[in-house]
C-alpha cells in the first residue's frame, strides 16, 4: 500500500473516531433526560411529546373536579409530576415538603408559568377528601393539584412517563424515590429529577432551563464572590435528606415556611438522648409503631407527618448528629467555665479588699 493510501486510511480513521467520541459526549450530556421512544403517528408533528404520545387519562382532583391528564394538566405549560401515596412513610413525605419549597421560591408563578400535579399511586385510599387532607398537613398553596382515578388507568399513565417501579404498589419495595419529572410539553423538553433536588437547582430548572420567565434575568457579578467551604459528609446528608422539613436555626429557611413541618432542629443534640437521636434517625417508623412517648408527641405536634425511614446506615447517622452537634456549637456556643485558679484569684481578691478596707 502506498504511503499516500496510508495516509488517507489513517486520516479516515482519525475523523471516524472524533465523530464517535462526539457521538458518545452528546449521549452523556443527554443521559439526565427522558429517554422514551415516541409513538410512530406523532414522529411527524412539530414535538415528538403530543396528544398522540401522552395519554389524555381522566383524573379526579382534590376538589372533585374532572380533568384529563392532557387536555387540561400539561398541554403547552412547564410542569412538575410525581406520584404519591397519602399512606406513605417513606419517600413522599420528603417530596412533598421539597416541593413545597421549590412553590415557595417559585411564589405566585406556580398555577401561571408552572403548574404542579401530585398523582396517587393508591387511589383506593386516597379519596379527593384524603388528598386535600394531605394538603393542607403540608399547607400547600394554589397551583398544585393532587389527582386520583382509575387505577390502571394510572399505572399505564406511571409506565409511559417512565416512572413506573415494580413492587411499590404491594409494599415488595419502597425504593421508589425517583418519582420526580419536570417538563415543557410545548418545546417537548422533559427531565428526571431527584426528590432530593436542591430546591433552588429545581426552581432554576423550572424558571430557566425549560422557559424563559417575561421578566428580565440579573446579571450578576462573581468576581468578588467569596470562598465558601465544602460541606462534612454530615451537611450534605442533612441537606439532601433532612432540610426538606426541618431547619437550622432562625436565618436558615426563612421565607420558606418551614417550620410547620418539624422542628427545627439547632440544639437537638443538647436535649434529647444521643442514643434515642440515634435510633430516630435509623429506624422512625419502628419507634413510631412502638409508641415511643416522644415520638408520638412530635408525631402529634406536627399535623401527623410521620417522619419518614431514610434507610441511614450507622456511618451517615453519626454523620449527621455530628454536623448538628458542630451547627449547635458553631451558632450557640455554650459559655467558657471560669477555671479555679480564676476563682481563687477573685476569692483572695475580695478577702484582700475586705482586710484594705477594715485598715481604712
Amino acid at each position: 500500500m502506498r504511503k499516500h493510501d496510508i495516509r488517507n486510511s489513517a486520516l479516515g480513521l482519525h475523523w471516524i473516531l472524533m465523530l464517535v467520541t462526539c457521538l458518545l459526549a452528546c449521549q452523556v450530556l443527554r443521559a439526565h433526560e427522558l429517554v422514551v421512544t415516541p409513538a410512530p403517528e406523532a414522529q411527524g408533528s412539530a414535538t415528538p411529546w403530543g396528544g398522540d404520545y401522552f395519554p389524555n387519562t381522566a383524573l379526579t382532583n382534590q376538589d372533585g373536579q374532572p380533568v384529563h391528564f392532557f387536555d387540561d394538566l400539561i398541554k403547552g405549560k412547564v410542569v412538575v409530576i410525581n406520584f404519591i401515596f397519602t399512606t406513605c412513610t417513606d419517600s413522599c413525605p420528603l417530596e412533598t415538603a421539597r416541593l413545597r419549597q421549590v412553590q415557595k421560591l417559585l411564589g405566585d408563578r406556580v398555577g401561571k408559568d408552572v403548574f404542579f400535579y401530585s398523582i396517587t399511586i393508591d387511589p383506593e385510599h386516597d379519596t379527593p377528601a384524603a388528598l386535600k387532607h394531605y394538603m393542607d398537613k403540608f399547607k400547600v398553596g394554589p397551583g398544585w393539584q393532587f389527582l386520583t382515578g382509575n387505577k390502571q388507568d394510572i399505572t399505564e399513565l406511571r409506565q409511559k412517563l417512565g416512572l413506573f417501579i415494580e413492587g411499590v404498589d404491594n409494599g415488595r419495595t419502597k425504593d421508589h424515590n425517583l418519582s420526580l419529572i419536570v417538563g415543557n410539553q410545548a418545546s417537548g423538553r422533559w427531565m428526571k429529577a431527584s426528590p432530593f433536588e436542591n430546591p433552588w437547582i429545581l426552581a432554576d430548572q423550572l424558571a430557566n432551563t425549560l422557559q424563559n420567565w417575561k421578566t428580565a434575568s440579573t446579571e450578576q457579578s462573581y468576581a468578588n464572590a467569596p470562598e465558601i467551604r465544602p460541606p462534612s459528609n454530615g451537611e450534605e446528608l442533612f441537606r439532601t435528606r433532612c432540610a426538606s422539613c426541618h431547619s437550622l436555626g432562625p436565618m436558615d429557611g426563612q421565607g420558606l415556611g418551614l417550620r410547620s413541618i418539624g422542628p427545627d432542629l439547632i440544639g437537638v443534640t443538647r436535649t434529647r438522648d444521643y442514643a434515642w437521636l440515634t435510633r430516630w434517625l435509623k429506624e422512625p417508623d419502628r419507634l413510631l409503631a412502638e409508641k415511643d412517648p416522644l415520638a408520638m408527641q412530635l408525631y402529634q405536634q406536627y399535623d401527623s407527618i410521620p417522619m419518614p425511614n431514610l434507610r441511614l446506615d450507622d456511618v451517615s447517622v453519626k454523620s449527621i448528629l455530628e454536623f448538628l452537634d458542630s451547627e449547635t456549637d458553631r451558632q450557640k456556643p455554650l459559655p467558657a467555665p471560669v477555671a479555679d485558679v480564676d476563682m481563687q484569684h477573685m476569692h483572695h481578691g475580695d478577702h484582700a479588699q475586705h482586710d484594705m478596707s477594715k485598715m481604712q
